[in-house]
């Protein structure tokens, strides 16, 4: 466990551009695993969390320290160093990257919304996060699309973060498509979000259910899914959202030991909760929570002449939680 108080600090990436050094999919994905290593070339240091080969090539999935951003690249492109999750921990601890998880992590005793559950306190505007669980329903289009309508004068393209599921991204092919579409024609700028791969949700307390439900395999959730995700030319972030924001210490512990960070949420609006200056808002846009849906456009609305002023923005959080630890 990472221990520290739980502070204000300016927020994290969440979300985060994923400058991804390769656009097309990976269909032949083997040996993927965990794996930790200094990752050199000559110009940046970076930490490679992944590997995994594909078309007889090796890879690593690369996190940027500092930015918090991450790409696939080539392993012959670097010189390495293998660590174990402790090394990367100590070596870089000063890091915003580091230090992220340390605000993460303390709060794991929450059955409910652990980790990091607001961005950037002071800040006029607020981090948009969209789940997208498992549904049999269509996704929610006008919400993107009345992102990119309010804020294309202001924010082209305008950044937020979808928490994508592994069985929602099985069963909409279109609409993933749509989304990556959107990104191509720089209308939005998507941090692809971890969300779990199964998703699974019963009908017991909280302390057995989503993935503290008993058999839970976490190599499947996690991993998995972030194969999915590259054998759709999506770049996995950093980031990771507890289906249902249910975790406890253990599995907190467990999610950080893969070089994720949690992400909570202080305004999740079907729950009524309201977004405040820095707010991480939370909707889901798998066609099952309307009432969120709604509310989040009356809130452009109700902001438009705001967001025309740019005095309410929306935060690419990853660059915020950079300039915080720069301080």
């Amino acid at each position: 466990m990472i221990a520290t108080r739980f502070s204000h600090f300016v927020f994290f990436a969440l979300l985060f551009l994923y400058s991804n050094s390769f656009a097309q999919p990976f269909n032949n994905i083997g040996h993927y695993k965990t794996n930790f290593s200094i990752a050199s070339n000559g110009t940046e240091k970076l930490i490679a969390i992944r590997s995994f080969t594909n078309d007889s090539q090796k890879y690593f999935l690369l996190v940027n320290p500092t930015t918090l951003d991450t790409k696939v690249d080539l392993a012959s492109h670097y010189s390495t160093s293998s660590l174990q999750w402790s090394n990367v921990l100590a070596i870089f601890k000063n890091s915003p990257y580091i230090r992220s998880l340390e605000i993460a992590t303390a709060k794991d005793w929450q059955l409910q919304n652990a980790g990091i559950d607001h961005a950037i306190p002071g800040e006029k505007g607020i981090a948009l996060t969209i789940d997208l669980c498992p549904s049999h329903k269509s996704l929610d289009r006008i919400i993107f699309q009345s992102v990119f309508d309010e804020f294309n004068k202001t924010e082209q393209p305008a950044p937020l973060a979808i928490s994508a599921s592994g069985k929602w991204m099985l069963k909409h092919q279109d609409d993933l498509n749509w989304l990556k579409s959107l990104v191509d024609k720089k209308e939005l700028n998507i941090t692809w979000v971890n969300h779990s791969y199964n998703h699974e949700v019963n009908s017991l307390p909280l302390a057995e259910n989503f993935l503290l439900a008993p058999g839970t395999n976490l190599d499947v959730e996690v991993l998995e899914n972030e194969k999915l995700m590259l054998k759709n030319g999506l770049t996995p972030s950093v980031f990771f959202r507890f289906p249902g924001l249910v975790s406890d210490k253990s599995i907190v512990d467990k999610i950080t030991a893969y070089g994720l960070i949690p992400i909570g949420s202080d305004a999740w609006l079907a729950k009524g909760q309201q977004p405040n200056a820095g707010s991480i808002v939370l909707i889901h846009g798998n066609g099952n929570e309307e009432i969120g849906v709604k509310d989040f456009i009356q809130l452009l609305k109700n902001k438009k002449a705001d967001v025309k002023n740019k005095q309410w923005l929306l935060f690419d959080l990853r660059q915020g939680l950079e300039k915080e630890f720069d301080r």
